[in-house]
């Protein structure tokens, strides 16, 4: 069996009317995923980027969220993080 895990940068500070939130760097994510790997002993089958649409919005369950919307007429903020595919036993 196959598993993954995402290591997604959390947001710090939300936006304000003329500010953008703040997010932790892509570097911490990468530190979380080397630690969790490390700490677990897990086997990696891969590991990827992902760039997915506004996973921060009120309206979408983050980076498992199946549907992420964009629109021509609003602003859509794309997000990277990281996914390890792993040995989940069985």
């Amino acid at each position: 069996m196959i598993g993954y895990r995402d290591f997604v940068p959390k947001m710090l500070a939300p936006g304000g009317f003329l500010s953008p939130a703040e997010y932790e760097s892509f570097d911490t994510a990468l530190e979380a995923a080397n630690a969790w790997i490390d700490a677990n002993g897990i086997h990696v089958i891969d590991v990827e980027t992902v760039v997915l649409p506004n996973i921060w919005s009120r309206f979408e369950d983050g980076s498992t969220d199946t549907s992420l919307g964009t629109s021509g007429k609003s602003p859509s903020h794309w997000h990277q993080f990281i996914r390890v595919w792993y040995d989940a036993g069985k």
